[in-house]
């Protein structure tokens, strides 16, 4: 059990936590959610005692043993596999101790009968299978660290902190560094495992699939809900609209007492009724507090409508140094296709990626392009190209030098950088910020086709929603490569398999490919493609992408006449209350027919959009 109890703390002048509790019991599986910022990091360093509260305390029950990730290796010349076993303390202290020639005979029965009951004898098969479970080959058992890249190095990490014994895992964005193949298996491996787990995640499938408890980080408070994110989401909207109800109907009872304050505090007669009324005002106190996330919100430019098909790749080869990675590429994407490239790490998916977008050139085979086609291509990789010394803006400026302040501006607000954001240097901003930089940057002229190479890294729950949004607004084609299934699932209705060397439609649908991932062991071998009727779905979802793209622009128009309408007719009507005039009179009943005609349209274009969808 972790008991927090009145936790307080503060991070220079910011105040993360202030008086806030929250108790987690044995065996529950919590998710901690809240934008990037707030806190969730520090409160895990909390929990493991790195850091010390500023006030109250984090009480943890005797017995519970918490396995986090570690953040670096401290000997990266360790074998992959016997640093996972390394993290089994107990187990490594009793074998070393095992080799001192002078130990008794008393001594070594003991240790024999403590590493029978840790599991001695499993325990080189079961850090194997994990290891296995996150992507490493045998071949890579027996290999030191250093020769791994960062990001197989955290999984090493990852590996370790699961091999650990403990009844309690802290899990910081797991699945930060992994494809979609092994956030699968480590969300299969979670769900079945016994123990506390604590996890901090923007992946709103997990968090829906592991946890029975949410906790929000909010304004310093730690709040818990029950059930899984998608419960939480629905308890927190009840909650957000009985909190604006109960403000609205506050103002209403202050305005009605300060009406009366107002006409009757300097008459004698009504002057003790009058501050009665003052004294009922000041004992209502403020209006309660409406919560609110941060705003988060993309918008990508729409192109030029292009007739043909936008890529076609025939008989391509891909690869490095003459070597080649993929073969026998025949391919060929649509003006309006939402394609996910599924398939492990190393398989080649960001290969062809690069191949899509021209970053890479092809070894043999042919590439046909639309004519006027404009691709945009999008990888956390080129952060790393940025000039941090530069802002936002002087980047952006500078590739668009034609554009006016208001233009360049318009763009990088798009993508959620106010103009604060976008004068402050590269630098200094935020992960997430960095790739709306990006996604701004490549975007500026209104490509024809987005590749997106794991987007969604850095963006917390808010922005990915904004984003996915985004996707399905746009009216471009897009690739996407992540391992975010909520994204795939409500973006992409092809799916591109890369394995063996080649790239082949997936003709089953996500949970098929989910189900065989799980289900076979081989993670370069899946079992052959269910054949099924998704061709004909991601035709027909085209088709309705088709329909929906003008029905969409024509309520765009109408929500911005009804607000401009409503906007005026609010003045007309005050106007007449203040002084009547004839004209004004006219205007307004024009003006509200023309509203009421532009409402009817409103709805009866949402419907038919509504219909648009439901088609089988």
């Amino acid at each position: 059990m972790i008991d927090i109890q009145d936790l307080s703390f503060h991070f220079g002048l910011r105040t993360l936590f202030e008086d806030t509790s929250v108790m987690i019991q044995d065996g529950q599986k919590v998710g901690l959610v809240g934008p990037n910022g707030c806190g969730k990091s520090t409160l895990f360093k909390l929990i493991e005692g790195k850091f010390s509260p500023d006030g109250g305390k984090i009480v943890i029950s005797r017995g519970t043993q918490i396995a986090s990730v570690a953040q670096e290796i401290s000997d990266p010349s360790v074998l992959l596999l016997d640093y996972v076993l390394a993290a089994n303390q107990e187990l490594t202290r009793l074998n070393k101790e095992l080799e001192n020639p002078q130990i008794s005979g008393e001594r070594m029965a003991e240790i024999f009968d403590r590493m029978e009951f840790l599991g001695a004898h499993s325990a080189q098969a079961r850090a194997s299978a994990i290891l296995s479970g996150l992507g490493f080959l045998n071949a890579d058992f027996h290999r030191p660290l250093h020769e791994f890249s960062g990001g197989w190095q955290v999984r090493a990490n990852l590996a370790a902190a699961l091999y650990a014994p403990s009844n309690c895992l802290l899990l910081d964005e797991p699945t930060n560094h992994l494809d979609l193949e092994t956030a699968l298996w480590l969300e299969n491996y979670l769900v079945r495992l016994e123990k506390t787990v604590f996890i901090i995640s923007h992946d709103r499938h997990i968090l829906n699939r592991l946890c029975n408890k949410i906790i929000h980080v909010e304004e310093g408070q730690l709040k818990l809900y029950n059930g899984n994110y998608d419960t939480y989401e629905r308890t927190r909207a009840a909650a957000i609209e009985g909190a604006r109800l109960a403000a609205a109907k506050h103002e209403r009872v202050v305005a009605h007492l300060q009406s009366f304050v107002d006409r009757f505090r300097y008459k004698a007669t009504k002057a003790k009724q009058a501050q009665s009324r003052i004294k009922m005002i000041e004992k209502l106190g403020s209006a309660p507090q409406i919560p609110k996330d941060p705003e988060s919100h993309f918008k990508f430019p729409s192109p030029e409508r292009l007739q043909n098909s936008l890529l076609t790749l025939e008989n391509g080869v891909a690869g490095y140094d003459e070597k080649p990675v993929l073969e026998h590429l025949n391919l060929r994407i649509e003006p309006d296709d939402r394609i996910a490239l599924l398939g492990a790490n190393g398989n080649g998916k960001s290969t062809l990626a690069k191949i899509l977008s021209h970053r890479l050139l092809l070894m043999s085979g042919k590439m046909t392009l639309a004519k006027k086609m404009k691709i945009a291509y999008f990888s956390q990789h080129q952060t790393e190209e940025l000039d941090v010394e530069k802002t936002p803006y002087e980047m952006l400026s500078s590739q668009m030098p034609l554009a006016t302040e208001t233009q360049i501006r318009a763009q990088l607000g798009a993508f959620g950088l106010n103009k604060e954001k976008s004068d402050t240097e590269i630098a200094k901003l935020s992960g997430g910020e960095k790739s709306r930089l990006l996604l701004a940057l490549i975007t500026k002229d209104a490509p024809h086709l987005l590749i997106l190479d794991e987007p969604t890294n850095h963006l917390d729950l808010q922005s990915r929603q904004a984003l996915l949004e985004a996707l399905n607004e746009y009216e471009g084609a897009v690739v996407l490569i992540t391992h975010d299934l909520h994204v795939i699932e409500l973006t992409c209705d092809t799916l591109w398999i890369v394995r063996q060397g080649t790239c082949k439609t997936f003709t089953g649908d996500l949970e098929d490919y989910r189900a065989q991932l799980l289900k076979n062991n081989d993670r370069n071998d899946l079992a052959s493609d269910k054949l099924t009727s998704k061709e004909a779905q991601r035709k027909a979802a085209a088709e309705r992408r088709t329909k929906l793209a003008p029905l969409k622009k024509e309520i765009r128009q109408l929500d911005e006449n009804i607000e401009k309408m409503t906007i005026r007719k609010n003045a007309l009507e005050q106007q007449l209350l203040t002084q009547f005039s004839a004209d004004c009179s006219i205007e307004l009943a024009l003006l509200t027919s023309q509203l009421k005609d532009a409402e009817d349209e409103w709805i009866r274009l949402n419907e038919l959009c509504e219909s648009v969808q439901k088609e089988d």
